[in-house]
C-alpha cells in the first residue's frame, strides 16, 4: 500500500507539502498522522488488510477530501492512472488549490 500524508497546516514551513511512503508485509512499518494533515492511501497488490487508529468517533458532517489526481500536487501513485478504482464520494472532490483559495 503506498499512504500519502499532505500538510494541511497553514503556520507549517511544510503547508502544502506531502510525502509518501510504502506499507508492506515485508517492512512492517506504521504511518502517524497528526491532526492537521490530510491521508490517501492506494492498494498496490490484489487485497490488503488495513487498521486506523483515530481519535475520535466518525462525523460524516466534518469529511472532506482532495481530488486523488490534483494536478499541483502531481502525486505518483505508483500505478496505472487507468487501473486506479475510485469511490463514488471521491470521485468529485476539490483540488488543494480549490480548499485553500475558495473563492
Amino acid at each position: 500500500m503506498l499512504d500519502v500524508a499532505l500538510d494541511l497546516r497553514k503556520d507549517s514551513k511544510t503547508y502544502g507539502i506531502f510525502e509518501t511512503i510504502s506499507l508492506t508485509e515485508e517492512n512492517k512499518k506504521q504511518l502517524f498522522i497528526p491532526k492537521g494533515f490530510a491521508h490517501g492511501f492506494i492498494v498496490l497488490s490484489k487485497s490488503a488488510i488495513l487498521s486506523y487508529k483515530v481519535d475520535n468517533y466518525y462525523n460524516p458532517e466534518s469529511e472532506s477530501g482532495i481530488i486523488w489526481n490534483d494536478p499541483d500536487l502531481n502525486i505518483d501513485w505508483k500505478i496505472n492512472k487507468n487501473e486506479i478504482i475510485v469511490s463514488e464520494k471521491d470521485k468529485n472532490l476539490p483540488t488543494f488549490n480549490e480548499i485553500i483559495n475558495p473563492f
